[in-house]
């Protein structure tokens, strides 16, 4: 049971606010104003779940109240009091369960979670091998996006020599995408016997993750003084494939020295939209790391986040099985996981590491 008079006061005070925000949200003169409308309608959802679990609190406190007085009850029966004996043992785990889920929804949340998402993949390490397991990620980020109802485009994709695909770079639209992708980010490796390999031996290859918050124009201005935008034919394996106008876009931006290139439209304004978006969302992930960075040296805390410079996760076909490095996870049935049955690990890994934010926050 919450012992903190603070606490409690805090919890109240944002129970009134989500009360306040849903009388406010039905006033005509608010309804008109968009911008204002839309600015309250979020904060009252994102205050929805907490106070939702608040309430329920509340009506099992009242629960546990009862079942304690009948324990207590002279005049009741030993078969009842054995009753409320087991009943309060099931109310006050439920009730520690609640304590727990309000004191993660109170951690300070993640303002990039509601985003979408810029996925980009690259093989690594193994060469032909390792192009074709990018692909084999590509097909299961995208039969997860799938799954969940997610909008996805390619915004560039350079395939490999023997198939597979050496770099992808995709924006996935939907429903706090970033919040469940966030931590896949890191290097992903693979160990199997390549359909190349005629001894059976077991290769190991990799390819990285990253996974941006889409970078909106409020996010990250961009100046035409900041950049430097070539145009030039598109290269590619000959063919249809070669465009026989300036339509590829590179786009450089001066003061960090990133550079995309985008070259799959023929229209080099398209292209040229494309590397800018793609170009906003890498200079918005500079400046969340480097805040980062400054909060952990501040705080002398780290809360790990999944960084993409680590070996974070390795699929095992041999032995069938999943097993993501940083939580100690394993999980087995290759072909189900790589079909996009991510559920169970995307899962696990925001446990941890909501549980390593709060054991941060109780410090």
């Amino acid at each position: 049971m919450f012992e903190d008079d603070a606490f409690v006061g805090k919890l109240k005070a944002l129970e009134r606010r989500y009360e306040e925000l849903g009388s406010l949200l039905g006033q005509p003169d608010v309804i008109q104003k968009r911008d204002e409308f839309a600015k309250l309608s979020k904060e009252h959802a994102e205050l929805e779940g907490l106070v939702e679990a608040w309430r329920a609190y509340g009506a099992l406190a009242g629960e546990i109240a009862d079942a304690e007085a009948l324990e207590r009850d002279g005049d009741a029966d030993d078969e009842m009091r054995a009753l409320a004996r087991d009943e309060l043992t099931s109310l006050r785990r439920r009730q520690q369960e609640l304590e727990e889920r309000i004191r993660i929804l109170l951690l300070p949340k993640d303002p990039n979670d509601g985003k979408n998402i810029i996925l980009e993949i690259r093989a690594g390490t193994g060469g032909d091998e390792a192009a074709l397991f990018g692909g084999d990620l590509f097909r299961m980020y995208m039969r997860y996006a799938e799954s969940r109802g997610w909008k996805t485009e390619v915004l560039t994709m350079h395939e490999g020599p023997s198939g597979g695909i050496k770099e992808v770079v995709v924006l996935i639209e939907g429903k706090d995408v970033y919040s469940q992708l966030k931590y896949e980010s890191g290097v992903h490796r693979v160990q199997r016997v390549p359909a190349t390999e005629s001894s059976g031996r077991i290769h190991t290859s990799a390819a990285t993750v990253v996974v941006l918050p889409e970078a909106e124009e409020v996010d990250v201005r961009l100046d035409d003084k900041d950049l430097r935008i070539d145009v030039m034919r598109a290269g590619g394996p000959g063919g249809q494939s070669v465009n026989t106008t300036d339509s590829a876009v590179r786009i450089t931006h001066i003061e960090t020295g990133l550079v995309v290139i985008c070259q799959d439209e023929k229209s080099q304004h398209k292209n040229k939209a494309k590397a800018l978006r793609i170009l906003r969302s890498r200079l918005l992930d500079l400046e969340v790391a480097k805040k980062e960075a400054e909060e952990r040296d501040q705080r002398r805390a780290l809360v790990k986040t999944g960084d993409r410079s680590e070996k974070v996760r390795t699929y095992n076909f041999p032995q069938d099985r999943m097993t993501d490095h940083r939580i100690g996870y394993t999980a087995h049935g290759l072909s189900s996981i790589l079909g996009g049955s991510l559920d169970d690990v995307v899962n696990a890994l925001q446990r941890h590491y909501q549980a390593e934010a709060l054991n941060a926050a109780k410090q």
